[in-house]
Order: structure tokens, then sequence, then C-alpha cells
């Protein structure tokens, strides 16, 4: 078949795969040709689904009213228990009217960006970011504007940099804390500071809450909208039970805004997908109304990996891992170990440093440059202690030789 560009429609065409998931792929299909890779590139939780909501899922599988279609905009009941968690932890008072259940969180923020972002519109990205972000603004016709904080500002932007980067232009700012990749919590100060610019200026937040409830060392990810309660009006929530409840496969996620933007979405989601499999709604409720107590074990096990993996990361010369206080990510950076000779090779960019320590040390990590500038790896430790622990001693001998 020959070639014609004009197969594939640009928009699409200009998506780049998702690097992390690229990555994990590539890892897994040697561990499948017998190699023993350990894989520090999946962001998901290496803890089964807790049982009682598992034991959910199973009891809704069994009744014929799950079996059919549900409202698009999610379960009255699972958008009610959405909007309690939603006022207990992000200090946000909103009825269920305003919550949208999607499939994952991945399409919240999908949808988000669709809602509010038009031709040309400017959207401020915090860098290091998750590799998806840019590509769901392009897709809404938005251009990405990317402001980097390096390992000197624990990857934390400040409120002169976002101005430096405000043009008329700027219509939104993505704000995410705690950070995938970098695993960084914004101080309540912080918070407060950045959104009270943005509210100045008259600047959407969109605010992905994912890792909310992972944060450690007596550190609390406050919500931008509970720094800046007046914020509300020009902000949407991201979030889901995937990191939380170890529940990535179930995909389900949500998206909480002003009236108009949710009956906006609303529309969007009636004729993109319907509703999310009743299932993993049944699930996904009894997650967030049931025992906390798994969330509080596998949070405390995230802890206890994240201290290793940086006291270890740290005893490599030339590798600056900052302690990290949220999510289950350290973000090290490595550009003291580029442009120098490791077993015959000379990588220049974290790309080539990851293929190499793939190759070489049979280690899988992301480099530096799926999240923005190259110089950075990011390891995460939602792995077993064992595995973590050989994973990090592999690349400690492959650096000292």
């Amino acid at each position: 078949m020959t070639s014609d560009p004009r197969r594939i429609a640009h928009r699409i065409a200009a998506i780049s795969e998702s690097a992390t998931l690229k990555v994990d792929a590539q890892a897994k299909a040697l561990k499948a040709a017998g190699r023993p890779v350990i894989s520090f590139a999946a962001g998901e939780p290496d803890f089964a689904t807790p049982d009682h909501i598992v034991e959910a899922a199973v009891e809704a599988a069994r009744d014929p009213k799950n079996h059919r279609y549900t409202p698009a905009a999610g379960l009255p009941e699972l958008r009610e228990a959405i909007a309690e968690k939603t006022l207990r932890d992000s200090g946000l008072e909103v009825p269920a009217s305003q919550v949208i259940v999607t499939n994952g969180g991945k399409q919240a923020v999908h949808e988000a960006f669709q809602t509010i972002v038009d031709d040309g519109d400017e959207v401020l990205l915090p860098a290091p970011y998750w590799t998806t972000y840019p590509e769901v603004v392009a897709l809404a016709g938005g251009t990405p504007v990317e402001v980097f904080a390096g390992s000197d500002q624990d990857y934390l932007v400040t409120v002169e940099q976002l101005e430096a980067a405000r043009t008329p232009r700027t219509k939104v700012l993505l704000f995410v804390s705690p950070s995938n990749p970098t695993g960084s919590v914004y101080s309540p100060e912080q918070t407060r500071a950045i959104g009270e610019w943005a509210l100045q200026h008259g600047i959407w937040v969109i605010t992905d809450e994912i890792y909310q409830s992972l944060t450690y060392d007596g550190a609390r990810a406050v919500s931008i909208v509970e720094a800046v309660p007046e914020l509300a009006e020009q902000c949407i929530l991201v979030n889901g039970v995937a990191k939380t409840y170890a529940m990535t496969g179930w995909r389900v996620g949500w998206m909480i805004g002003p009236k108009d933007v949710i009956a906006a979405a609303s529309n969007l989601q009636s004729h993109l997908s319907s509703n999310v499999a009743n299932v993993s709604q049944r699930a996904a409720l009894a997650a967030l109304t049931g025992p906390q107590d798994a969330v509080a074990t596998m949070r405390e096990a995230f802890d206890r990996r994240r201290r290793l993996a940086v006291a270890e990361l740290n005893k490599i010369d030339g590798m600056l891992t900052p302690t990290p206080t949220g999510a289950f990510y350290v973000y090290p950076d490595v550009t003291a170990l580029l442009g120098r000779e490791w077993h015959g090779v000379t990588p220049t960019t974290s790309l080539e440093l990851a293929e190499l320590i793939l190759e070489k040390a049979e280690v899988a990590a992301v480099p530096g440059e799926a999240f923005g500038p190259s110089g950075y790896l990011r390891f995460s430790y939602a792995l077993g202690d064992a595995d973590l622990l050989e994973g990090v001693q592999r690349l400690q001998h492959f650096f000292a030789a």
C-alpha cells in the first residue's frame, strides 16, 4: 500500500505515543523474551484492588439493572459520593449535578480541555508534566506553553514564572499537586499565590488531583479551590480511583466544574462514550464509601519505598534525587551523568541514557524527554520492595564501573 499523508487526519497523525506506556511495553516484551528486566516505568500500584471493592463489582455483575444503559454522566449515587469526597478532601461543596463520571482520569482530562479550549488558546503547562497533557491540549486546538522548574526549585513553578509566560492568548493554567512525574507537592502558600494570580487575570485552572491522597512527611495537597474559594467558577477538578485504590484497570475517573462547563461536557460525553461500565462504577462507589484501611496500608508501603528509592539513588555519584512528598515517583536530575562514557557508550540525552540502562542493566525508567526537557529520569516506586532494591542496586553497580 502506498503511503498517503492524507489518509490520517492531521490532528491525529500529530499525536505521539504515550512514552510511559511505550517504555512499559518495551520492558514487558523483554521480560517475555526471558530477560530479567525490572521496570520502574508504569505508574500503577502493584497491589490488588481491595477485596470489598472486588466483591461489590461481583455483586453488581449479577444484578441485571447493571446490564443496561445508565445516565451518560454517571450513576446518581456515585456522583453523590464523589461530591461528598470532594467536599471532604478538596474543600469544595458542589451538587452531584456538577460531577461527570468518566472512563478513567485520562478521559476527564481530555473532556476538560475539549470543553473550554478553543483554537489558538494558550495553556500554561508547568514542566515537568505528565506526558498526555500537551497532546490533549493540542487535540483541543490549544497551544501548550511550557513553564519549566528544575530540581533546584523542587520542580515547582512560581507565580513570577507564570506571569512571565502569560500573554493575551493565555486561557488556562494546568495545576497538578502532587505531580506526575516528580512527586512534588505545592505548599498551601504556593497554591494560594498561584490561585490568586489566576483569579486576578481571569485564567481558567484545570487541576488534576489524581494523587491527592498520596502524600508523605506531613505534607497535604491543598486543593487550589480550597486555597482560593473564589476560583471555583473558573476551575475544573479532575480525579479518579485509579491510584488511591489500586484500580487502574477499572477505568473510573471524574471531572467537576461550573454548571455550564459540566452541561457542555455532558453533551460531549453523551456522544463520545455514554456511561462508564456500570460494574466499574459500582466498584468505585464501594471504594469511596467503604473501609479505607487498605488505602492507609498502601500509602505506608509507598512511603517506605519512597525513602528507600531516594536514599539508594542518591548513592549514585552524579544522580541528584530530590525527596518527593507525594504520588509514587522520584525524578532524579541526571545531567551530570550525560556526556560521560558508560560501558563503551556515551549518552548525551536522558533518552539515550534510559535506552542504555535498559539494554545493559536491564532496568526500565522513563526519560525526561517524555515530560519536558532532557536530563532527567522518572522512576516509579509502585513496585515490590525486593524488585525496587534490586533495580536500584543494578544501577549502582552500572554507574560504579
